[in-house]
């Protein structure tokens, strides 16, 4: 249950055994996506454009959910750097709370909002039939998915990366598992169709919350998980959470916006780029979610090491990780260059579409290498509590320069211009974050305050 281990084994072997098992879960997390997908797409191309749409608020609710959990993260791993272990465990405690009621909130919230929000993009009554019977179920387990992420970002700040990843493919494998049962109907499983998928991915959370539970049972934690009565720092450490929280959850919906708004901009065209669009989407968490396995890896080691006063470590935890980040990115687009047509083909049989789908992916990914330095900045950042600070990269990425290039240029050349609006945005994004990342961070420059 010694944590001091962050502060004290040599950085780049530290940063690979911490990121290691997390960017081998968001693999398999990646491959679920990608799987789940396929199979929808098995039963029509109206069943896959119905859950491109769906996917924007199936997103906003990760979004807040997984948003809050890297502010708890952030102030679970400052207070276990810093010996405050019962101040931990009342953050631990309290995250806990709010985060399920985030999830009953929002189950809520996005089940009123959703057939007017399909309405606005589609006209098909086959694809809202079908978005509306997808998100009617998914929807309903956003309290278990609330759960088992705050779950895992306090797994993670403990620094038990092993147990984090372990957790998180049981879900996985339980949903690939369960998909094509519930779906087609095999074995005991009647046929249900596009509501078999959101029913596997919800017994698949509950199957990862689940884990968790029996994982902290077993394994006991470092710090008390209760509240105290009246505690008068309660209000401070929600204060605390919500700081890093709320902009992390923000960065995380504004993919939802971004993909809502070029959703109406692609539709002017034709429901087929919106189909494109769905599915690069579904194709990058392959790309973006590795990488973000290495930015999970650092959260806990640039909270603790700020907490402990170790500002050289900060800078090499952050060097470190931006290299192996950069590495993942370049060996995406390799993969994106050399066979888009065959990724394209795994979810249409459509020969137009794949075309059009492999011109777009060539395209977007002239600018993969270079958001890797938007991407561990903004990482970097809510791992030392600088929330507001990685919110502004994350504005640029997904709306401040995206959006008005995006209008711009499909006015000049059609859904081609929305393919391009991609690369250059990364490119503008990454100069803006570097230097965020380096005011942001001056005190990482002064000498170490040794605990």
């Amino acid at each position: 249950m010694d944590q001091t281990f962050m502060k004290q084994r040599p950085v780049l072997p530290l940063v690979v055994s911490m990121a290691l098992p997390m960017t081998l879960s968001m693999l398999v997390t990646s491959l679920y996506n990608i799987v789940d997908s396929y199979f929808v797409a098995q039963i029509s191309e109206d069943a896959m454009t119905a859950l491109s749409l769906v996917y924007p608020v199936q997103n906003l609710v990760n979004a807040v959910t997984i948003g809050f959990a890297i502010g708890v993260n952030a102030v679970i791993a400052f207070f276990l750097g810093a010996g405050q272990h019962r101040t931990a465990g009342r953050a631990a405690a309290l995250g806990i709370l709010l985060n399920a009621l985030h999830g009953a909130v929002l189950t809520a919230v996005c089940l009123l909002a959703m057939p007017a929000f399909l309405a606005a993009f589609t006209d098909s009554a086959a694809i809202l039939d079908m978005g509306l019977r997808y998100a009617n179920i998914v929807l309903l387990f956003s309290v278990p998915i609330g759960l088992a992420m705050v779950f895992e970002k306090i797994t993670q700040a403990m620094g038990r990366m092993v147990t984090s990843m372990v957790c998180m493919l049981i879900g996985c494998v339980v949903n690939i598992i369960l998909d094509p049962l519930m779906i087609f109907g095999i074995g005991p499983f009647p046929a249900m169709g596009i509501e078999g998928a959101a029913l596997a991915t919800g017994i698949g959370q509950c199957a990862s919350m689940a884990a968790y539970l029996v994982c902290w049972k077993l394994q006991g934690l470092p710090m008390p998980l209760r509240l105290a009565g009246g505690d008068p720092g309660a209000g401070r450490l929600c204060a605390r959470m919500y700081t890093v929280g709320v902009p992390a959850a923000l960065n995380l919906a504004l993919a939802s916006l971004l993909v809502t708004v070029l959703n109406a901009i692609l539709a002017a065209f034709s429901q087929t780029y919106v189909l494109i669009l769905g599915v690069y989407y579904k194709l990058q968490t392959f790309l973006y979610l590795t990488a973000n396995g290495i930015v999970q890896g650092i959260r806990p080691l640039m909270g603790y090491n700020y907490g402990a006063g170790e500002y050289r470590r900060v800078r090499q935890i952050f060097a470190a990780s931006l290299g192996l980040i950069l590495a993942v990115m370049a060996a995406g687009t390799a993969l994106c260059f050399a066979i888009p047509e065959q990724l394209l083909g795994l979810f249409t049989p459509n020969a137009e579409t794949v075309a059009l789908g492999a011109h777009a992916l060539r395209t977007i990914a002239v600018g993969f290498i270079v958001s890797g330095v938007s991407l561990a900045a903004s990482g970097a950042l809510e791992g030392l509590g600088k929330g507001v600070e990685s919110l502004w990269i994350s504005l640029c990425r997904y709306v401040v320069v995206i959006l008005p290039l995006a209008f711009a240029f499909s006015r000049l050349w059609g859904a081609d211009g929305v393919w391009h609006a991609f690369w250059v945005t990364e490119f503008i994004t990454a100069g803006i974050a570097w230097l965020i990342y380096r005011r942001a961070t001056d005190f990482t420059r002064q000498p170490d305050r040794k605990s």
